[in-house]
């Protein structure tokens, strides 16, 4: 991995970690696509930028963190089921991110979903995150859980999710944002912590990269997150789910006519 590796996937990953198009299938194919040789690095370091992203949530709702300790609480409850799942199931969802074909189902089945989404969920209760209830807190963290599938979008998991319990597109997407930062801080440091604990130790040259990746993904995720709010609530999510219907077919057809897609 070099520098223009770095910049690319962190591109990728500000830009995809809060729209409903997986940024964790798109690193893999981007990493396929520009050759890079798949080590306990490449592994760490598609996970850890994320964390530079979720950033980005903290420093946008910066007030929205320092409320009440509700908020926490709901945050906990929505997490609990990503963190028994993941502690579980950890070497099936190892193995699931080293498949470019579950990538490419998910994404496309994930699109199809989009589509009908707006007309499914249109008549929302709940348009602010104070009115959540735990129980729909609990709810969401369930869907979150189908994220571990690579190619599925935790984002659109959490706010599909949100509203199909009758949250506003708005509120399920904040919900998601907010759920993203507990989630993606434990998802990071289980992966740093399996990373020592096999022995690995950082070299300069990666810290430097890891350090250039999640200020990259955290600027890129500044913009994206005030653009897809604004246009989630005036558009919906047709386009992504024809984006990803798109995207989730070529990627079937390359594989079926027999190209190797390397993942990381």
């Amino acid at each position: 991995m070099n520098l223009i590796h770095v910049i690319v996937l962190a591109i990728i990953e500000g830009i995809t970690e809060f729209l409903p198009v997986s940024s964790t299938g798109h690193m893999i194919i981007a990493s396929s696509v520009m050759g890079i040789a798949s080590n306990d690095f490449v592994k760490l370091f598609t996970i850890a930028i994320q964390l530079g992203a979720i950033l980005s949530v903290v420093v946008l709702y910066f007030k929205r963190f320092f409320q009440t300790l509700d908020f926490y609480f709901k945050l906990v409850v929505a997490f609990i089921p990503a963190a028994v799942f993941g502690l579980l199931f950890s070497k099936k969802i190892d193995a699931l991110l080293e498949s470019a074909l579950t990538v490419g189902i998910t994404l496309f089945v994930g699109g199809i979903i989009l589509l009908f989404v707006d007309k499914w969920f249109n008549q929302p209760d709940v348009k602010e995150e104070k009115e959540i209830s735990y129980l729909t807190a609990l709810k969401i963290g369930f869907f979150q859980c189908l994220a571990m599938i690579p190619g599925t979008s935790r984002s659109a998991a959490t706010i599909v999710g949100g509203m199909s319990q009758k949250l506003s597109r708005k509120a399920a997407a904040e919900f998601s944002f907010f759920l993203a930062v507990p989630t993606m801080f434990a998802a990071t440091a289980k992966k740093l912590y399996d990373f020592y604990k096999e022995g690995h130790v950082f070299t300069g040259e990666e810290i430097k990269l890891l350090a250039i990746g999640n200020v990259i993904a955290f600027v890129v995720a500044l913009l994206a997150i005030k653009t897809f709010i604004t246009f989630l609530e005036k558009r919906g999510f047709q386009l992504f789910g024809w984006y990803r219907i798109v995207v989730g077919g070529i990627i079937i057809i390359l594989i079926v006519s027999g190209h190797n897609l390397q993942v990381i």
